[in-house]
């Protein structure tokens, strides 16, 4: 099943295992069986004699097998298989069931040992989603730790119909109980925090007793891992607090521009980043969303307001929260967003196979997005608002070979249209003539561009028109003591590369101001404040 060079990645990686495990496999005569049957030979003559194969599962769901400690039953079960994308996360569950401990924190890992209650998550992905990985292996290493938690993984294409009944129109798509859980990219922390009730006050009280920063990064993308790591360089106190490290780069597919690494996948860097960060001594503070920026007063110190109540301060403060998918904002397209309505055609075009789709932007990525899609996809609408596409041109030769490809230009999309379960439709109207037109289709994948994460800085940092923190040469806001770097500012060409030298220029000012700003004396700050 698996050619040599992951037979021989499989084997380095099973020679780490302290337990011996045991595959109990539920077939049938169907070949996604045979598929599987060659996969768990494979690993099992991996394993070196600590791993066997029992087939004698009697799960509903065939081909599937579960991956538990010999003379256990409970275990993560993998429903088709789990390869491409998630070949990692059957390593993983492999390595973590065998004994080997995960890359996590202790304080995670005691959350998560603590979770009471019985809990049965199915989680549905797809082989070319880049974002379902981080979700898939967060809810494995929860079943593998806790037994009261119990874990399936479910590969859309081989079980289209389960797909079907339960209104899958995006992955990764979490049930827990029979019930819908969640969809999109998760961390492990934000799943804990979504069952522990109680870990975001308990987190808010820390963050409430740390001492102040030199240097306080909000966001945790390029632009802020750069920042961090030069700030931390310096030797100086810095900190970390982002929504989610990694940013928008996590919802980036393949990366061929950063200079020096040909090829890498968006993932990949966002877990490299993190990595490089905490080489350093760094106080990272993930699932934390900024809510308000307040100058410094008397003591000197900048003030970042958090969404949970705590709040942190800082010498100086380097804004780096980036952006996020520009929405149509049309009726419906909430209604209906992971129910047709989709913002990642690499996750979700697989779910599409066979079906009409639209894809609203003739940019760089609306077009990629539209050539990626008609793969798979019976047809593909482009609607363009401008009146050229303004991809560029080898992209547009391509989309144009294409047969099952049409663009339709000054279209300004109106509505998007559903059965009260999913889409199928979307209304335009043409800027030229003025007539509105209704399309039947069944997936609509929005690719507009991006907006700054600035709205929570309206009226204390000045902004662009268009939302941008605006910045001079050194990465300086209108507010002393605070800098910006990224695609949340108006540095022209939001690339990744151009993020992270920003954020380097920040740091590097940060510590300049640092180092020009005379230091306050205690009696001075009473005087000041009183």
């Amino acid at each position: 099943m698996l050619d040599d060079s992951l037979k021989t990645q499989l084997q380095q990686y099973m020679g780490l295992l302290r337990q011996p495990l045991r595959l109990i496999a539920s077939l049938d005569d169907s070949s996604a069986s045979q598929d599987m049957r060659g996969l768990l030979d494979d690993i099992v003559a991996a394993g070196g004699g600590k791993i066997t194969l029992d087939t004698s599962g009697a799960d509903a769901r065939k081909p599937s097998f579960v991956v538990a400690r010999e003379g256990k039953n409970h275990g993560v079960r993998f429903a088709g298989l789990p390869l491409g994308h998630e070949f990692e996360s059957l390593v993983l569950a492999l390595l973590w069931t065998g004994g080997h401990p995960p890359k996590v924190a202790q304080d995670v890992i005691d959350s998560i040992t603590a979770i009471d209650g019985e809990y049965s998550f199915d989680v549905y992905m797809s082989l070319t989603c880049h974002n379902c990985p981080d979700v898939v292996q967060a809810l494995a290493l929860m079943a593998i730790l806790n037994p009261k938690i119990s874990t399936t993984v479910i590969e859309g294409g081989t079980f289209q119909q389960e797909v079907e009944q339960r209104q899958v129109m995006a992955v990764p798509m979490v049930f827990q109980g029979g019930e819908m859980f969640d969809s999109g990219r998760m961390s492990l922390e934000q799943i804990v925090a979504k069952l522990d009730t109680g870990a975001v006050a308990r987190e808010a009280e820390k963050i409430k007793a740390k001492d102040a920063f030199d240097v306080l990064v909000v966001g945790g993308g390029p632009a802020g891992a750069a920042a961090a790591i030069y700030a931390a360089r310096k030797g100086i106190r810095t900190g970390v607090a982002a929504e989610r490290f990694g940013g928008q780069v996590l919802d980036t597919m393949a990366i061929e521009n950063f200079i020096s690494v040909q090829h890498t996948e968006g993932p990949k860097l966002a877990a490299a980043l993190e990595a490089h960060v905490r080489e350093y001594e760094v106080d990272i503070m993930n699932l934390q969303r900024a809510a308000k920026l307040v100058p410094a007063g008397a003591d000197g110190l900048v003030e970042v307001q958090l969404e949970n109540g705590a709040s942190l301060k800082s010498k100086t403060v380097i804004l780096s929260t980036g952006a996020r998918w520009r929405q149509m904002n049309v009726p419906g397209e909430d209604e209906y967003r992971n129910k047709g309505v989709a913002y990642c055609p690499h996750c979700d075009g697989p779910l599409f196979k066979g079906k009409r789709v639209a894809v609203i932007g003739g940019g760089n990525s609306g077009v990629e997005a539209a050539i990626d899609l008609a793969g798979i996809v019976s047809h593909v609408t482009v609607f363009e608002f401008d009146s050229k596409l303004r991809a560029d041109q080898v992209l547009q030769a391509k989309l144009n070979s294409l047969p099952n490809v049409k663009v339709v230009l000054n279209a300004q999309t109106t509505e998007v249209l559903g059965d009260g379960q999913k889409v199928n439709g979307l209304v335009y109207t043409d800027r030229v003539g003025g007539d509105s037109h209704r399309v039947e289709l069944e997936g609509i994948f929005v690719q507009i561009g991006l907006l700054p994460n600035t709205e929570w800085l309206r009226g204390t940092v000045e902004l662009s028109g268009r939302g941008e923190i605006i910045i001079d040469d050194r990465g300086q806001t209108n507010v002393p003591g605070v800098f910006a770097a990224g695609d949340c500012t108006t540095v022209p060409y939001k690339q990744i590369i151009i993020a992270m030298g920003a954020g380097s220029t920040a740091a590097l000012s940060a510590f300049d101001h640092l180092i020009r700003t005379p230091v306050l004396q205690p009696a001075a700050v009473e005087a000041a404040t009183a």
